[in-house]
């Protein structure tokens, strides 16, 4: 149940009634002021200008065909027209409560899509060469937490781990895994410091032409089909696998083995590809390369945007495999929408592609192309994340000290944990103030990486709704000790009469709103922002209206704990596709 959506149509119907134009909206939105009702309608003042009437005139029309919807009176307990002709709308505590009652006995808090779409979502995509690192972290996290969005609303979801497999580096790395192996090294142990083996490897490319020669060699090797080269390189990537997932497993992100489809997968489509671009006079020939010149993307003094897709000496190139995988995803996966989580230094590289495959026609016409880019975790000094010595921050030691400095927070706060209770927290607490520092920021921004701030128990942190969380759950074992309540089978009915009580109900029913906008829009600070601001709705209920005190009588009580199971449960749900895991205590 999305309430602006269901009052946008009552609104709606209401316009066509009173004669405004179709193409008018009815724009209902949350009243930002007290006293305001708890929506407004401001289509009146766009359709007054379409029709050359007075906006006042318009919204009364508009209210008195309202007035003869049943159900939109059985929502609404009051409307009224202020100002120029905005239509206030209050909703009616009764259908507030009903609603209340419903999320609380739907596994999916009222939230059901009625059209479902196949959505393919590239996401993560670490360089099998090198270990994952924090420039992984927004990509990985970001999209998880869409993925699990939209999959939460009924859409089919396809994840896509487009992990860099291939290419000329991989000739040098399976030349010294092989020399490795040959001293009696074992692949999982050569490749147990992915960072190292490739520095190694490096070093000796540089420093040996023999072993160079071999490199190169074994990359023609590689990309002809050689099974011994092949049998190297299928080594080399499943240790290197091993290691991301690990790192997934200890993010709590949802990819798995099944979801990686890598670069080597369209090897066998980049030669069909380029030649149907030069047959179809895409490409042309451009000093030795295939290149496509896009006239759309002309440059300020009316050069066409270059995009080569086959180098002069033959080898292809990212443009090429990026084309592949869209043709792939579109017509084999099927996608409706095709959703891609890049930093925001691709942008241009992907607006190249998606123009160039919209051209060819290797999409199909009504497949929606999406690039959601984001910015660059900073330090503290305003430069880009590094360690103390300028190196690149390892994914795997950012966790480890995430979860050890949440450790000693939480053991000071409650030394009465026992050491496994306190490392399971720990965990919890450590990973989830990592990604929800992230998710919180607007991806679309760089934002500072700050210990303190992403670990406080005060603010718009995970540790502070992990504790929310904790709290509520901590009264509804204090209900079943003092009343013998237990609210998970509480089916009463729920009266909301204090104006805290109407303000969080309402503020509980917009979580179907928020799923919508963030999985619309790929931005996860709108999820997280609005648990934030439940949380702190909650906070002044609970201070305002007391629930397990002495004089509260036992309706009041099981109204308010029912209410607050709606807000429990949504809070959970919220982390929960976030990625951020919960805890019955803290």
């Amino acid at each position: 149940m999305n309430i602006r959506t269901l009052l946008s149509q009552y609104v709606s119907h209401a316009m066509q009634a009173a004669g405004i134009p179709a193409e008018c909206p009815p724009i209902i939105a949350p009243s930002k002021k007290a006293g305001f009702g708890d929506y407004q309608a401001n289509g009146a003042m766009g359709a007054a200008k379409a029709m050359k009437a007075k906006p006042r005139d318009i919204a009364q029309q508009i209210v008195e065909q309202l007035g003869s919807n049943d159900d939109f009176n059985q929502m609404v307990s009051n409307i009224d027209i202020a100002g120029p002709g905005f239509i206030n709308i209050t909703l009616a505590p009764e259908w507030l409560s009903n609603e209340i009652s419903a999320i609380n006995q739907d596994t999916n808090l009222g939230i059901h899509t009625d059209t479902t779409e196949t959505i393919v979502v590239d996401y993560s995509s670490p360089n099998l060469a090198k270990e994952m690192h924090v420039g992984h972290l927004r990509s990985t996290i970001i999209g998880d937490a869409i993925v699990r969005t939209l999959e939460f609303q009924g859409h089919q979801v396809i994840r896509q781990n487009h992990v860099g497999d291939w290419g000329t580096q991989f000739g040098m790395l399976i030349a010294e895994l092989e020399e490795q192996l040959q001293e009696g090294e074992s692949a999982s142990l050569a490749l147990k410091d992915l960072e190292s083996f490739y520095q190694s490897s490096k070093k000796h490319f540089d420093e040996s032409e023999s072993f160079a020669d071999k490199a190169r060699d074994y990359v023609v090797k590689l990309q002809s089909g050689d099974e011994s080269v092949l049998a190297l390189w299928q080594q080399f990537r499943e240790v290197s696998l091993t290691h991301s997932q690990e790192i997934y497993d200890a993010l709590n992100v949802t990819l798995t083995p099944n979801d990686i489809y890598g670069e080597s997968a369209y090897n066998q489509d980049l030669a069909p590809l380029v030649e149907e671009l030069k047959q179809q006079g895409l490409a042309t020939e451009d000093q030795g390369a295939q290149v496509v010149f896009l006239e759309e993307m002309a440059d300020k003094d009316g050069n066409p945007s270059p995009v080569i897709i086959q180098k002069q000496g033959g080898g292809f190139l990212y443009a090429t495999t990026d084309l592949a995988s869209l043709r792939y995803r579109s017509n084999t996966l099927n996608a409706d929408r095709i959703l891609y989580f890049i930093d925001a230094r691709q942008s241009l590289h992907m607006q190249q592609v998606f123009t160039v495959a919209r051209k060819a026609k290797f999409v199909k016409e009504n497949v929606s192309l999406e690039h959601h880019a984001f910015g660059t975790m900073m330090g503290n000094d305003g430069k880009p994340f590094k360690t103390r010595t300028g190196g690149t921050v390892k994914l795997a030691d950012l966790l480890v000290e995430a979860t050890e400095r949440a450790q000693k927070l939480v053991a000071d706060k409650n030394p009465e944990l026992s050491p496994s209770e306190c490392a399971e927290i720990a965990r919890k607490v450590g990973i989830g103030a990592v990604k929800y520092a992230d998710l919180s920021k607007t991806r679309t921004n760089d934002y500072v990486f700050n210990w303190e701030t992403m670990l406080s128990f005060e603010g718009n942190t995970a540790p502070y709704l992990q504790y929310a969380y904790t709290r509520i759950k901590s009264i509804f074992r204090k209900a079943a000790e003092q009343t013998s309540i237990d609210v998970h089978t509480l089916s009463s009915s729920i009266s909301l009469q204090e104006t805290a009580e109407l303000a969080l109900a309402i503020k509980t029913l917009q979580f179907s709103e928020v799923i919508e906008q963030t999985s619309r829009e790929a931005y996860p600070h709108l999820l997280c922002t609005y648990l934030y601001d439940l949380a702190g709705i909650f906070m002044r209920f609970y201070e305002q209206c007391p629930i397990l005190k002495e004089g509260v009588s036992s309706d009041t009580q099981k109204s308010r704990l029912q209410l607050s199971l709606a807000v429990a449960n949504t809070l959970h749900t919220g982390l929960s596709l976030l990625g951020i895991e919960t805890m019955e205590k803290m």
